[in-house]
């Protein structure tokens, strides 16, 4: 009996020891099995992807650190109230938001920005010097292959719900049968040319028969809009859609240049395969 108990506990603290353990070793940097474990279920991607994300983490972190990066408080606190802004809330709103939608308090989402901001500015000091604007005719040719990238709605049916209440408001949200003073309900059609860029591209990403998040309305009040349904779309005029498209083709230099950077640091770096995890 005591033989089974103690086989038992050995197989649990080995068990134990192999998730624990580590996986791949970056420059001196650790990634273990735990880590992997973790963004697989994070990135909703398998062993293989996870690895090669944290080794670029990794190498992002040694290339932040030796080129002495750095990102002050009033910056984090400058991009948390921009993003809060885009999204029509006060700040501790915007913090409510994102515990609700991620569970992170607004300590760990300070450090995410953080994190976030850190990498922007590497990412800025390795591509600035090896890119170019995209010329007429580059964006030209672009532009006619890739038209669908382009479309819009027209319009959008949608139902307004606002309220000065915000409680009530998510009430009559998620329990249609309730009713209240406090909420307001009207129904509208919005040109895709007659609104915000803000309030578009909010719709744009809700399906239809849906609720947008709840935002905040320029009086102060709660403001949530029903899809019900995206009108027929159409494809913006060259001129129209020149800026997204400089946009979109630095994007896509940015991303080539960054890519080929850190495969030659991948290349050139002491990383050692410890265990792969399956």
């Amino acid at each position: 009996m005591y033989k089974i108990i103690l086989a038992l506990l050995l197989g649990a603290m080995l068990s134990a020891e192999m998730i624990n353990g580590v996986s791949v070793v970056v420059k001196g940097e650790a990634i273990t099995i735990r880590d992997v474990k973790d963004e697989m279920h994070l990135s909703k991607v398998n062993a293989t992807m996870a690895t090669d994300i944290l080794i670029r983490k990794k190498l992002e972190a040694a290339e932040i650190q030796e080129r002495k990066i750095t990102v002050t408080s009033s910056e984090i606190y400058d991009d948390i109230k921009k993003v809060a802004a885009a999204n029509n809330l006060s700040i501790d709103a915007f913090y409510d938001a994102v515990r609700e939608s991620n569970g992170l308090t607004s300590e760990e989402f300070k450090e995410k920005t953080r994190e976030k901001l850190l990498s922007q500015k590497l990412y800025s000091a390795i591509a600035y010097s090896s890119m170019s604007m995209p010329d007429e005719e580059e964006m030209k040719e672009y532009y006619e292959l890739h038209k669908d990238e382009f479309s819009r709605p027209k319009s959008f049916k949608v139902i307004i719900y606002s309220s000065p209440n915000e409680e009530a408001l998510r009430k009559k949200i998620t329990t249609p049968m309730f009713i209240s003073e406090e909420v307001k309900v009207e129904e509208r059609e919005l040109p895709y040319d007659k609104i915000s860029p803000e309030l578009a591209k909010l719709l744009e990403k809700t399906e239809d028969k849906n609720f947008t998040p709840v935002v905040m309305d320029q009086q102060g009040g709660h403001v949530s809009f029903y899809l019900q349904e995206a009108k027929k779309s159409h494809i913006g005029s060259y001129e129209d859609v020149k800026n997204q498209l400089s946009n979109t083709l630095m994007g896509q230099k940015r991303e080539q240049v960054l890519s080929d950077y850190f495969a030659r640091l991948r290349g050139n770096a002491d990383i050692q395969i410890v265990r792969e995890v399956k």
